[in-house]
């Protein structure tokens, strides 16, 4: 039997899972084979509706070998694992001659633990171990969400806490849940053998496709204990979100909070003077967390300096002694003793970072009304971290709707440490970069206006000819809006301000409702607006006449006073760049792709991205941004832009009524 050819197995998939075949979606199955079959790497951006989840899948299973596909968002695990995944393999399994196996694998914590749910939970005051069912009111909603969660221990095969439906609260998944650090081992836990985490790491290993997230992936790659079975060939999806995650993932942070959380579960499991020394330290730290420090840290403070070490040591000191100390009264030890060391070890190692003052790191204090003072380190680039730990021993596709910005794939190419497309060196990764385009005619189908008569927007400022417009075009459009503001104050005053101004048109409020709520009520009443900030900037799909006009308050540059963003920035131009196009540039174009990727999402789809802010119009950088969205039909006429929305929303309602 000849072997099938990609166009076959690719048509093949298409039909199993209800697609169309695109032409964009041809041309990127045919790259991602190119680069496994010649172990190199591929940068590729495939607009919204060209398919893209088919266009690597299909010659990742052609291929034969193990591929570890990295998503951002749930919603695009469950798909690929509920829905594009087992069509595929069936409709390919004739042709291959082969059913290839596929799992999905996540993080320790997102599992519950049959240990934690039977046993119950170390309590940090007198660490013995509580029943945490008797210990919540049945009446409660903690106690409501625990019985939830023993009944479904029961049912599940899974134990996967996003196969639980409706799901639980936080607090509530914390009680059966535990951390890596935390695990017993499968080994020293009676429960090893049914460990849900232990299955679906067994799955994974047997699999031909295993689905997984950014954060796993970085910790994979960041911590040197692989949690990933070996793989050849690695897919990023949605691979614009790839940096932050990374950076998420190598970010520490230390709170008055968590170190006397350290300090309570250690306390029985050391002899007395280990408790007092990381007593006493924890009570000179938290009395230097609560003065006034400024943001990013460039030097440590003296005294603060020295009450990390004092941290650091007494830390080391309880981490050496832990479980010498052997007392009867506490229950199941072990557990107990793997969570005092869990809390304790972070403890050591974020302290020990800050004291050791890397040049590669960034160090700053904050102060939040609701969760207090912490301190934070963060690695000024992953960039050098990605190229060593993820391009090295595989083959790397990287795909998302947006990856060219400003014309090329060399900014976020730079972000992932790779060197300009082409370049030759030994040590260089080689890769490419392809736009296989989108199947929707932008030009046609949507309208990027600009409104150049504003005035400039200031930071804070007051910007009552920005809502005039905002309100004006709102009406113009019967709704149907989509309010992207570059920071949740912004959103509320716009909210607080337009409900008075037009209340025919309801408004919706990020953080008013569940972002599920929020998206399902918007999309069901077409004359109601959403507004809100950075997750709606990508999160929201909503195709149809729900929303017509995406609008963006102002660019999203970073805050200039973000410290990691402004140590990025200025660690480019000591190195001779241009720190502001590499970093807040680039930041903010990407929000503004994934931002005006909102309107258009079917065939049918008509709106206005409308930016409220002139200097996309005026500002040197402008070519830059506007090169980075989609080729909308570019205008500055306001009137033009009113008539525009006015004949949509006329088109729209018509539809409605037939």
């Amino acid at each position: 039997m000849t072997k099938p050819s990609l166009p076959e197995l690719l048509h093949a998939a298409v039909a199993a899972v209800g697609g169309a075949e695109r032409p964009g979606q041809v041309t990127m199955a045919e790259a991602v084979a190119d680069a496994i079959d010649d172990g190199s790497h591929l940068l590729v951006q495939a607009g919204t509706g060209t398919g893209k989840s088919l266009g690597y899948l299909v010659p990742a299973l052609a291929h034969g070998e193990r591929v570890v596909v990295a998503t951002a968002t749930l919603a695009l695990q469950r798909q690929l694992v509920e829905r594009d995944l087992p069509r595929t393999v069936e409709a390919l399994h004739p042709l291959l001659r082969r059913r290839p196996e596929f799992a999905m694998l996540k993080g320790r914590s997102n599992y519950l633990c049959l240990h934690r749910l039977h046993e119950g939970v170390p309590q940090d005051e007198e660490e013995g171990l509580f029943d945490q069912f008797e210990a919540a009111a049945p009446t409660s909603k903690l106690g409501q969400d625990l019985l939830r969660l023993r009944e479904w221990s029961d049912e599940t095969e899974s134990g996967d806490r996003d196969d639980l439906t409706p799901g639980v609260s936080d607090r509530a998944w914390a009680q059966v849940s535990v951390s890596s650090r935390e695990c017993l081992g499968a080994s020293k836990c009676a429960y090893g053998a049914e460990c849900f985490a232990e299955m679906a790491r067994e799955r994974a290993k047997l699999a031909e496709v295993v689905v997984t997230n950014h954060a796993l992936l970085a910790i994979d790659a960041i911590e040197g204990a692989p949690v990933l079975p070996q793989h050849e060939v690695l897919i990023v999806d949605e691979a614009h979100e790839l940096v932050s995650r990374v950076t998420g993932v190598a970010t520490g942070e230390l709170t008055p909070g968590q170190v006397n959380r350290a300090v309570r579960r250690a306390a029985k499991l050391v002899n007395e003077k280990a408790a007092d020394q990381l007593q006493t330290a924890a009570e000179g730290f938290e009395r230097l967390m609560e003065l006034a420090l400024p943001g990013r840290l460039e030097e440590i403070p003296e005294d603060l300096g020295y009450a990390l070490m004092a941290l650091r040591d007494a830390a080391r000191t309880v981490i050496s002694g832990i479980g010498a100390t052997r007392d009867k009264s506490v229950q199941d030890e072990d557990a107990v003793r793997k969570q005092a060391l869990a809390s304790v070890e972070s403890v050591h190692d974020v302290a020990e970072r800050i004291v050791g003052g890397s040049e590669y790191d960034v160090v700053w204090y904050e102060r939040h009304d609701r969760f207090g003072a912490s301190l934070r380190v963060a690695p000024m680039s992953v960039s050098g971290l990605l190229r060593e730990k993820l391009f090295a021993d595989r083959s790397v596709t990287l795909a998302s709707a947006t990856l060219k910005l400003g014309g090329d794939f060399n900014g976020v190419g730079a972000s992932l440490g790779l060197a300009p497309e082409g370049a030759e060196g030994e040590d260089l990764p080689q890769w490419k970069g392809i736009d296989v385009g989108s199947p929707f005619d932008y030009r046609k189908q949507g309208i990027l206006y600009v409104a150049k008569h504003l005035s400039r927007p200031a930071r804070d400022g007051d910007r009552t000819d920005m809502l005039e417009e905002l309100s004006e075009l709102i009406q113009s459009a019967g709704g149907r809006t989509l309010g992207l503001f570059s920071s949740m104050r912004a959103a509320q005053l716009a909210a607080e301000e337009l409900r008075g101004r037009i209340p025919e048109f309801p408004i919706l409020l990020q953080g008013e409702e569940t972002l599920g709520e929020l998206i399902k009520n918007f999309s069901a009443d077409p004359r109601t607006c959403l507004f809100g900030t950075l997750s709606l900037w990508q999160g929201v799909d909503v195709p149809g006449p729900s929303c017509q006009l995406v609008v963006m308050d102002k660019i999203p540059f970073p805050r200039p006073d973000d410290p990691l963003m402004s140590a990025r920035q200025k660690a480019v131009e000591d190195a001779g760049g241009n720190g502001f196009m590499a970093v807040a540039a680039t930041h903010a174009a990407l929000l503004m792709a994934q931002g005006a990727g909102r309107l258009v999402r079917a065939s049918g789809d008509r709106g206005v991205v409308a930016v409220l802010d002139q200097r996309l119009a005026t500002a040197r950088y402008g070519s830059y941004l506007k090169a980075s969205l989609p080729d909308f039909w570019y205008t500055t006429d306001r009137n033009q832009v009113r008539k525009s929305l006015a004949a949509i929303d006329a088109t729209a309602r018509q539809a409605e009524t037939q």
